[in-house]
């Protein structure tokens, strides 16, 4: 993540410069560990960010005890910004990209995914003290494939995905209203972080239907 200096990165991330810093940092990280080559439009990252931002202020809870779920929420809202613009596109594949594997399988969503889940944990850990957080797995192809095209039919659905790939229990009937969002329950599963990517293990496992 940028150097926030003395500001609180939930703070931060509410600024444009600081989003597309983060935004290309993790670009370069994701490209060094697979080899893909991004391009970005920067209309577009601009353009959705004030989206976010919106949408961010209009639901923000006064509530102490409400304010560490939200994090996970806002981060959902940002994936389904990143989904809806499309603001990264692939240049480069490797020739031997294994499509079995997620960062090749949808390269994009991807990027959205671990962007949105890093600056999460950078969050968590530093207003809440949570240094091990609790994420599903993201190797399975086939969670990926649900993802992926539940993302044509509704993108709203990337909120619930990205609590999903959170280790939360998603609220698939509202997933965009804070306020249905009761009971979330966190799954007991662990995080290997290496540098700005994530990796991650658990035992979910979604199949095609």
């Amino acid at each position: 993540m940028p150097d926030s200096a003395n500001t609180p990165v939930r703070k931060s991330v509410r600024r444009l410069r600081w989003f597309k810093e983060a935004v290309q940092r993790q670009i370069d990280a994701l490209s060094e560990q697979t080899g893909v080559k991004f391009s970005v439009d920067d209309k577009e990252l601009h353009s959705l960010f004030l989206r976010w931002l919106e949408s961010f202020e209009a639901q923000k809870p006064s509530e102490d005890g409400k304010k560490e779920d939200y994090v996970n929420f806002a981060s959902g809202l940002m994936l389904r910004e990143l989904i809806n613009s499309k603001p990264a596109r692939v240049t480069t594949l490797p020739d031997d990209a294994d499509k079995s594997n997620p960062a090749y399988f949808w390269p994009e969503g991807y990027l959205y995914v671990v962007l949105c889940l890093n600056i999460r944990a950078a969050v968590l850990e530093q207003d809440f003290n949570i240094k091990k957080h609790v994420v599903p797995e993201m190797d399975e192809v086939r969670t990926w494939w649900s993802f992926k095209e539940n993302m044509h039919e509704d993108p709203n659905l990337a909120i619930g995905f990205f609590d999903l790939f959170s280790g939360i229990e998603p609220s698939w009937d509202m997933p965009t209203i804070f306020s249905a969002r009761k009971g979330r329950q966190v799954a007991v599963k662990y995080l290997v972080r290496s540098d700005n990517l994530l990796k991650v293990q658990s035992k979910i496992k979604l199949t095609k239907s």
